[in-house]
């Protein structure tokens, strides 16, 4: 038999194989309507044709955010009424702003062990709010409210949950668990979303309970809007580990597309389970795009060998951070990495790994490059801790330790010797995922703390539903109901 007879009797062969097979599977696939997998099947219909049976188009548009991001450890000490965050923080009118603190309350054992104190967090949220939702001319002109946390100002342990819901408009007070293809779930299908349990979010944000009896006293010095209708920013998150505080506010109008918001904390500190070191984590959906927000206070010392503990930080909270399961559907993230867009903030603690006296002369000369060389994180991150985060440039000095009230680093004079520390760079940002673009990457300066705060911008894409589909639904989600509907037990061509 020649070479072409034998290539010609094949492909008839192939032919013949094809055409049964083919003729087989129209008749299962027919039979199957007749099933209970019709059922879903025949959902999978419903989702590409409208009520008139017009088809639907499902595409998804990427719209960009602006994100702000700031860390500061400042070294247990409450904040004064004055204290201006506006020019710390160089608040610029972002979408969202992230704001992470370490150390609100002196680590002490009462702190540690017994009852973290509440107040300066209280007091934290007053002042980023008179930052954010500055009053206009004519409402300062006019009376307004104000708020105070008790004695001449403050009171000893005001209620942070009531506290916080003066800074939530309507809309944040009521966020959606699931916001899965919301419009779809409400007007037709039940099926596309299925139904979610309550949200697991901090206790921060029960509403509020008629048992809880906590005053707001009035003060002028610490105002806030007098509805929330002035309000420019929303509270979205607020949660206070010890002394690790994480806060997230949006703007007003945007607040409507918040969904799946959760909070996990994990305890790093002593004997590796109590909160004076550790996390807060913020996990929630932004239209069809999930974030996760890490607040973090690290390890400490400036020993060899301290950044390895420090280095199993990172492991066990990359590792340990479970965020509930509130929506049945796959594409909500449970751990960090799974999000779509993560931003790590916080006292990594990671230091220098030079003396004193040899950082002093690099500083001296503006040595960046010789002294980043040095940098424990950059060194770590090559040895493979934090593998695939990324982190800007750094073009400031470093952040860590200053003398109280005092541009001077701790050790330059004889009374602050005891208290020397080889100055490194403890406050970071990283972030995690396509579509971030970083814009800025900084500190600012204020001898409040030994630690100068350090702040990033962003820009960040969202997928968002187009105007040409309907509301709620993008092309990412019906990827994951086509496969959710089809048949799980046929297989036509194997």
């Amino acid at each position: 038999m020649t070479m072409k007879k034998q290539d010609e009797k094949k492909k008839s062969f192939m032919r013949n194989i094809f055409t049964r097979r083919e003729r087989n599977g129209r008749e299962m696939i027919k039979g199957s309507f007749d099933s209970p997998e019709a059922r879903s099947s025949s959902t999978l219909e419903n989702l590409f044709f409208t009520s008139t049976g017009s088809p639907m188009t499902f595409h998804q548009d990427v719209q960009t955010f602006s994100v702000f991001v700031a860390t500061w450890n400042v070294g247990g000490k409450s904040p004064p009424s004055d204290l201006n965050l506006a020019q710390i923080l160089h608040t610029d009118q972002s979408d969202i702003y992230v704001l992470g603190f370490q150390e609100i309350v002196p680590l002490n054992a009462g702190n540690v062990l017994v009852v973290e104190d509440n107040e300066p967090a209280a007091k934290w949220l007053a002042l980023i709010n008179q930052s954010l939702n500055k009053p206009s001319d004519v409402a300062a002109r006019g009376s307004k409210p104000t708020v105070s946390l008790g004695g001449s100002l403050f009171f000893s342990k005001p209620s942070l949950k009531k506290f916080s819901e003066i800074f939530r408009t309507e809309s944040g007070r009521k966020l959606k668990s699931c916001n899965c293809a919301y419009e779809l779930e409400r007007k037709q299908s039940k099926d596309f979303c299925f139904p979610c349990q309550q949200s697991h979010i901090s206790e921060d944000y029960s509403p509020l309970e008629e048992d809880d009896e906590a005053s707001l006293n009035m003060d002028p010095e610490l105002s806030i809007p007098s509805t929330t209708n002035q309000m420019k920013y929303s509270l979205i998150a607020s949660k206070q580990m010890v002394g690790i505080f994480l806060t997230v506010w949006l703007r007003t109008e945007l607040v409507q597309y918040v969904g799946h918001l959760r909070i996990s904390c994990i305890s790093r500190g002593i004997m590796g389970c109590l909160g004076n070191k550790g996390c807060i984590s913020v996990s929630m959906t932004f239209h069809h795009t999930s974030f996760c927000f890490i607040c973090s206070h690290l390890a400490s010392g400036e020993k060899e060998g301290d950044e390895h503990r420090r280095n199993t930080d990172v492991m066990e909270i990359l590792k340990n951070t479970q965020f509930p399961k509130i929506c049945k559907s796959s594409r909500v993230p449970e751990k960090i990495l799974d999000h779509d867009r993560v931003i790590w903030l916080g006292d990594l603690n990671y230091r220098i790994a030079l003396s004193y006296s040899e950082a002093r002369k690099l500083l001296e000369e503006n040595a960046w490059d010789a002294l980043l060389s040095k940098d424990q994180l950059q060194i770590e991150r090559e040895a493979g801790v934090f593998k695939g985060w990324k982190e800007g440039k750094i073009y400031f000095a470093p952040t860590y330790k200053y003398s109280y009230n005092s541009d001077m680093y701790a050790g330059e004079t004889k009374k602050s010797r005891k208290n020397r520390r080889t100055p490194a760079w403890c406050d970071r940002i990283l972030w995690h995922g396509n579509g971030i673009r970083q814009l800025s990457y900084i500190r600012r300066e204020s001898q409040f703390s030994d630690h100068r705060p350090v702040r990033a911008t962003f820009l960040v894409d969202v997928d968002v539903a187009s105007a040409g589909s309907r509301k709620g639904l993008s092309s990412s989600r019906l990827k994951f109901g086509i496969e959710e509907f089809l048949p799980q037990t046929r297989n036509y061509f194997h």
